[in-house]
């Protein structure tokens, strides 16, 4: 396998197009022997991953993807294994036409797929029915075969891209592979990080195909895959002042454990100070529980000015509520144009009484809040997160953070980072506050909102990546709080593995 520089940066769909024609028109190297390369790449990964392989089956597709489909089964022959082709019934042009008649020309049979055979009797099913070459859902026949692979109980390879995923968008608009393995080729596409596409990739590999790094000068990636950062060592010298002081701003009745977990992260994420402004039913709670937070009871604006006027960060939203209190002190935190962290019941609110931010804000809304910010459905923000994580950011003049399986930050320019981390025992309440606290600790010690916002996200899933070792049933909000104390400082968490 290969990998070079740039696999880091993510591309659309169109983008690797224009490096695949530059690698054949500028750099010289034919499309036959691009195809080449990919087929030899799937069967380097299939082998690997799957030593005591014999039989092997490959589905094929009408476009390039099939032709590496053809181009794999036929080097499977050679190197000593038994295999199968089905192929779609469609007429295929140029390379793809080329890599057929190869395969068959050395002894291969292509059976074509009628909409209802069984499989054939493989260890492997490799999929190279569409790649990135279907932007809709599959027709009812190749839905049929797809989720005939899905359910065989075999392992699947995918080349480049799981058929029926979008690599745009991480989005499947009807059946699509499930993979065990994905073997993407030339550069990293943006959707196979984001969405949906978390079922469908599996385990994901880049393969660059021996390209040389010439080739991706010209071309700025659309997106980029965050990396791991922590925070330079504290002045040894360094006293709480130098840290900021965080203001958490929420807490209605009933919902003093949404503040407590937010401020907590923010105390953990290195704030110097975590005040609290909440409900006077709180304060016992939050005291007993946590007394290094300064919790106040706030019963209005008013009560909330001097708070506000002695905090660098605002981190509004974690149990507000929208009632007249919450709506009170949200128009309160947000006229002070203070920095801060918005989230939960601060993004519904801003959904009903919209503004252009234009001073340092980050928003953190799931993609059911995001719909409410944008006034569309929730399955609109599912079939393209990029753009709308762009659309959120240009709107409100923030850095956004649209959260979610590969959860993607967004800035006023059009920048965008994915995050790589992250499980699904993180999809239990609470986990929202925690970001929104860690978000806010780092704005408090300096951070840009979007240094913060990257740093913040990606400690967030790390920590809960390192607390699910025990198991991703179960996890709570709170199991986060020592991992991520330990990645903040650069370290290997203890007792949860390196």
């Amino acid at each position: 396998m290969t990998t070079s520089t740039h696999r880091h940066d993510l591309y659309t769909v169109d983008q690797v197009r224009a490096l695949d024609r530059r690698a054949i028109e500028t750099l010289g190297i034919p499309g036959f022997e691009l195809m080449r390369r990919a087929a030899w790449a799937g069967l380097s990964s299939l082998r690997r991953q799957w030593p005591q392989a014999k039989r092997v089956a490959v589905y094929c597709g009408p476009g390039n993807n099939g032709g590496d489909g053809f181009l794999l089964a036929a080097l499977a022959r050679e190197a000593g294994l038994q295999v199968e082709l089905l192929a779609l019934d469609a007429e295929l042009h140029d390379d793809a036409a080329r890599a057929r008649a190869a395969y068959e020309a050395a002894g291969g049979v292509v059976r074509c797929w009628d909409g209802h055979s069984p499989l054939p009797d493989a260890d492997v099913h490799v999929d190279a029915l569409y790649g990135t070459g279907l932007g809709r859902g599959p027709e009812p026949a190749v839905a049929v075969l797809i989720e005939s692979i899905n359910i065989s109980g075999k392992p699947i390879l995918a080349l480049d891209v799981p058929s029926g995923l979008n690599a745009d968008t991480g989005y499947c608009p009807g059946a699509a592979i499930r993979a065990d393995l994905t073997v993407s080729f030339i550069a990293a596409k943006r959707g196979l990080y984001t969405g949906q596409a978390a079922d469908q990739v599996g385990g994901l590999e880049l393969d660059t195909l021996g390209l040389p790094d010439e080739l991706w000068r010209p071309l700025l990636a659309d997106a980029e895959l965050m990396q791991v950062q922590v925070l330079p060592p504290r002045a040894r010298s360094a006293h709480k002042g130098d840290n900021g002081h965080v203001l958490a701003i929420g807490g209605d009745h009933g919902t003093a454990g949404a503040i407590r977990l937010c401020a907590e992260a923010s105390l953990r994420a290195g704030a110097g100070l975590v005040s609290v402004a909440t409900q006077l039913t709180n304060l016992s709670a939050l005291n007993a529980a946590r007394p290094e937070l300064m919790a106040h009871a706030v019963n209005g604006p008013q009560a909330l000015a001097p708070l506000l006027s002695r905090a660098s960060v605002l981190a509004v939203g974690p149990g507000l509520g929208q009632a007249a209190w919450g709506h009170a002190l949200w128009l309160t935190a947000l006229d002070s144009e203070k920095p801060l962290v918005l989230d939960a019941d601060g993004l519904n609110l801003l959904a009903l009484e919209p503004r252009c931010f234009t001073h340092p804000v980050v928003l953190t809304p799931h993609p059911g809040e995001a719909a409410r910010l944008l006034g569309v459905t929730t399955q609109a923000i599912a079939i393209d997160r990029f753009a709308a994580a762009r659309m959120l950011a240009r709107r409100y003049g923030a850095v956004v953070v649209l959260k979610g399986a590969g959860s993607l930050i967004a800035d006023m320019d059009g920048r965008l980072a994915v995050c790589p981390w992250g499980n699904p025992g993180m999809a239990s309440g609470g986990m929202g506050d925690l970001l929104t606290g860690i978000v806010a600790a780092l704005l408090a010690q300096g951070l840009t909102p979007w240094q913060a916002a990257c740093l913040g996200v990606g400690l967030h899933a790390r920590a809960g990546d390192e607390a699910a070792r025990a198991g991703e049933r179960g996890l709570i909000a709170s199991d986060l709080l020592l991992p991520l104390r330990q990645l903040l400082n650069g370290q290997p968490p203890q007792g949860l593995g390196s």
